[in-house]
């Protein structure tokens, strides 16, 4: 039986919402390369559960799971499990999303930001969360220097790069081609990410 792939775009620096089934992968494709994606997954039954970086990290006892690991939710229940990786694997759950007080700081007022994209493409399926939580950032290089500091690297990610999940629950993944073009995560061009189901 062949499996239907439903492929959804993210434009350069926008976001946007799908659902997916328990049982169902969901997977983040870099189409040209070395973009970073914001990723955040809800509990389709109750929103205000979340998938949880912080409870995650505790979980694994990893700064990223490795492929089979689970992702749980502040509830430290399994929303979504690591399936495959094609990427050269650097991803990251420390930062927080981007948002206007990041760029106001920057100079920038105004610039579009992750948390709005996230707020945007929950509002599309009559969605709405009070806090944006902390994203899984796929693609993204942060690596933790001895000292402790964090270097911010651009992406290694190459164009058709994937990261693969499993829906444990049914949730809502939603994913932000993050607009950062102000330091140098994105190689300083934002540029668009596809979401596939099946």
């Amino acid at each position: 039986m062949e499996l239907t792939t439903e492929r959804t775009v993210v434009p350069a620096g926008e976001g946007r919402a799908v659902r997916v089934a328990a049982g169902q992968r969901v997977r983040v494709v870099d189409l040209e390369g070395g973009q970073v994606g914001d990723l955040f997954a809800f509990a389709a039954d109750d929103p205000r559960e979340r998938l949880s970086a912080a409870h995650t990290r505790s979980g694994t006892s990893r700064l990223f799971p490795q492929i089979g690991e689970p992702f749980v939710t502040d509830r430290r229940r399994p929303i979504l499990v690591l399936a495959d990786d094609t990427s050269p694997g650097s991803h990251d759950m420390l930062i927080a999303a981007c948002d206007p007080a990041r760029y106001a700081a920057l100079g920038v007022p105004g610039h579009r930001s992750c948390a709005r994209n996230l707020e945007l493409a929950l509002a599309e399926l009559g969605l709405d969360v009070a806090v944006t939580p902390q994203p899984v950032n796929v693609f993204m290089r942060i690596p933790v220097q001895e000292s402790g500091r964090l270097r911010w690297l651009p992406a290694e990610s190459r164009a058709g790069d994937a990261i693969t999940f499993e829906a444990v629950m049914d949730c809502v993944v939603v994913v932000s081609a993050c607009p950062q073009d102000m330091v140098g995560i994105n190689n300083g061009r934002p540029t668009p990410l596809a979401i596939d189901v099946w």
